[in-house]
């Protein structure tokens, strides 16, 4: 039997923080909160630009360090904003390249319910992962690291 070269992938994460939907939309919205929190980890930022708008792109490279599978390599995540709707969602298809390979094709979709001084956060992340990718398992638990780092920013 072949093996599939994609791998198609959906998976849902929620998350509640203590402060209003305005606070938690501001922190996807605003490029120098969100890369306080998106910006770090195993890795040194070489890009990160957002034009934070409908059709706006976002782009972030990132140089992997020796901490990673893949010291010295570029992971560039490319993207473009297909819809906004001010302190409710945000949806952004984007690809992933490591080095000179392109690795997945995503549609994130951020969902923000206003409750009593608490916002919950709804991610929807679909993706085709293709040969050689990181896969489901990692990406979700990448953003499952970022939406943690998130929450620390939101309680500065």
């Amino acid at each position: 039997m072949v093996e599939p070269t994609v791998i198609h992938d959906t998976f849902v994460i929620e998350r509640t923080y203590p402060v209003y939907t305005q606070r938690v939309f501001a922190a996807f919205a605003d490029p120098a909160r969100k890369r306080r929190w998106h910006g770090h980890g195993d890795h040194d930022v070489e890009t990160f630009e957002m034009d934070f708008r409908e059709g706006g792109a976002e782009r972030n490279h990132y140089r992997m360090n020796e901490r990673t599978p893949f010291p010295g390599a570029v992971l560039a995540n490319e993207g473009t904003y297909q819809d906004i709707v001010p302190g409710r969602r945000i949806v952004l298809a984007t690809s992933m390249s490591l080095g000179e390979r392109r690795i997945s094709s995503s549609l994130i979709t951020i969902e923000l319910l206003e409750g009593e001084g608490a916002t919950v956060l709804i991610l929807t992340h679909q993706a085709a992962f293709f040969e050689g990718a990181d896969g489901p398992e990692r990406r979700k638990g990448g953003w499952e690291v970022l939406l943690n780092r998130l929450g620390e920013t939101l309680a500065d």
